[in-house]
């Protein structure tokens, strides 16, 4: 029996089946990724680090997909967007994608306090408070403390709302961040009625499933970007390789003071992984 060695040194049996399903969300098909299972089953050893099998699977990927040799992983890639504005930025945008109105960085006053919220969502007669929650280490958990904390402003905001003292009457709370959730917040989010994304959590409609369908990757995804620059696309409020397309060399030129042979690299090497 082979063990692989996690990122925080706990060993768990390898798995074939695991490879498949990464090979698959990644855009392999089911015959391509059950070649690259193979080859890396073939290859493991006991004690190799999950680091180095995704490094194997990204290597084998490029022969089916030559689009990996511009990006990096995609946990990794959301990690190293800035906490603020640049995730709360890339929340806004998936939750456009999926048919909402937003707005971000608005204070309310509750019937304590004031709040600064992330994102306000809207669609239909929903009305979301979001609560955007970002960590450096994607192996890091999002705990109990969030959404304790999210649950409570979102509780407060609806007195003031009672009372006067906002006029944006809020019915859902939603709580989004780029890793896993802990066992003790999932089951108080179950029970507090907290709809919330995270990575791999909803199984069907986790954060990186909802990228992957949609095809909506951080700018931080492609490789060989420095950090000056991709803050600048950031600063514009370009947070994905989308918007990088959609929006206007010219503009964004004028916008970041990025040179333009560099926009057009960034933008060829954005559409051959879209």
């Amino acid at each position: 029996m082979i063990f692989v060695t996690k990122v925080d040194g706990r060993k768990q049996v390898f798995e074939k089946s695991k490879i498949y399903k990464t090979c698959v969300r990644m855009g392999a098909t089911p015959e391509q990724a059950e070649q690259i299972a193979e080859k890396i089953a073939s290859e493991v050893y006991d004690g190799i680090s999950t680091k180095r099998i995704l490094n194997m699977i990204f290597s084998y990927m490029k022969i089916f997909k030559p689009e990996f040799k511009y990006k990096i992983d995609l946990r990794e890639a959301i990690s190293m967007l800035r906490p603020k504005p640049d995730f709360e930025t890339f929340v806004a945008q998936l939750l456009k994608s999926e048919g909402y109105e937003v707005r971000q960085n608005v204070i309310l006053s509750g019937e304590c306090v004031e709040h600064e919220i992330d994102v306000i969502a809207t669609k239909g007669n929903e009305i979301v408070y979001v609560e955007v929650k970002h960590h450096l280490n994607p192996h890091a958990y999002t705990g109990l403390d969030v959404f304790l904390e999210a649950y409570s402003a979102f509780l407060d905001l609806k007195d003031g709302y009672k009372t006067g003292k906002n006029k944006i009457n809020f019915n859902k709370v939603l709580v989004v961040c780029n890793t896993k959730i802990s066992d003790h917040a999932k089951k108080y989010s179950e029970c507090r009625g907290i709809m919330h994304i995270g990575w791999k959590y909803p199984v069907e409609n986790g954060l990186e499933r909802m990228i992957e369908e949609r095809k909506l990757y951080p700018i931080t995804i492609l490789k060989g970007v420095d950090q000056k620059t991709r803050n600048k696309l950031c600063d514009a409020g370009i947070v994905t390789l989308k918007q990088l397309l959609e929006n206007d060399v010219k503009e964004m030129q004028r916008k970041t003071n990025i040179e333009k042979n560099k926009l057009n690299l960034l933008i060829s090497k954005a559409r051959e992984v879209i």
